[in-house]
């Protein structure tokens, strides 16, 4: 007997389906000031509240750094960005780092603002790997698929486009992590809020390693690839979220196992090969570089 896909993934939905009736799905939680947002024909998605933790969200913080109140100073080895504000204090944002946010250093002044900007890769990307970036030769319009997200600022100096970005981003899990490709990543909410809040001309100082760690001081890689302040307690806490991670996930495979043996049995039962049992791997999303003008 031929079993059509349609029919075989209803047969294994069944048990699910008849477990979720008249159950409540929980929803998730939203943080203050990272809902979701309908920006112009866009809806931007809530950032889900894992992705915020660790102090990996825009928050007001003490500032000592030589800056002026108005810069945007930018710490690649932290993963912060700062607005500094009036008083010794400042407006702190999470970011991401890909390759081209660590190739600038020192200051330059934001030349070009734009909203849902387009994006196109370069030559040099297009030349290095053509399976990622080939389609988009021709450039991708601005949306909730582009990589610069929904703001980007552009960064001068003499005059002339650096190639350096502070933009948003369609990967929210990215940010506060190093990233392959890309300059400087924010989370949609926060790249609307540093857009509205930072007119063209403002000045932008990227610090240097030695300015970082004199102004932050030692950093560390937590259990879950974020930055972090290298204290006796974080290093003891990364210890035990690390054992918890590798416990977690041999539970988890344990499961996936499990579940595979019973939905074959429940083919074979009725006589279903367990190669039209088995769903083929769902296909992974093209992740898109940022590393050119948008």
């Amino acid at each position: 007997m031929i079993y059509s896909s349609a029919r075989i993934l209803a047969i294994l939905a069944l048990p699910f389906l008849a477990a979720c009736a008249g159950t409540t799905q929980k929803q998730p939680d939203v943080v203050p000031g990272y809902e979701g947002i309908q920006d112009g024909e866009f809806f931007i998605e809530p950032v889900p509240a894992k992705y915020l933790e660790d102090g990996n969200s825009r928050t007001e913080v003490a500032y000592s750094g030589p800056e002026a109140p108005g810069t945007v100073v930018v710490d690649t080895f932290a993963r912060k960005l700062y607005l500094v504000g009036e008083g010794g204090t400042a407006t702190q944002y999470p970011i991401a780092v890909g390759r081209e946010g660590m190739s600038f250093r020192g200051t330059g002044v934001v030349g070009r603002k734009a909203e849902w900007p387009s994006w196109q890769p370069t030559a040099n990307m297009i030349r290095s790997r053509p399976d990622l970036y080939a389609a988009y030769a021709g450039g991708l319009p601005g949306g909730l698929t582009n990589p610069l997200g929904a703001r980007a600022l552009y960064l001068y100096r003499g005059g002339r486009d650096t190639m350096f970005r502070i933009h948003g981003t369609s990967d929210a899990a990215s940010v506060g992590h190093a990233t392959s490709a890309g300059c400087i990543r924010l989370f949609n909410q926060d790249a609307i809020d540093l857009y509205n809040r930072v007119p063209n001309g403002t000045r932008v100082k990227v610090r240097s390693e030695a300015e970082s760690l004199a102004l932050e001081g030692p950093q560390m890689l937590n259990a879950y690839g974020r930055m972090v302040p290298e204290t006796p307690e974080n290093l003891a806490r990364k210890e035990k979220e690390l054992a918890a991670l590798a416990w977690q996930e041999a539970r988890d495979k344990a499961a996936a196992e499990k579940a595979l043996k019973k939905r074959l049995a429940a083919c074979a039962r009725r006589g279903i090969p367990d190669a039209e049992c088995v769903p083929a791997e769902t296909a992974s999303t093209v992740a898109v570089g940022t590393s050119d003008a948008g």
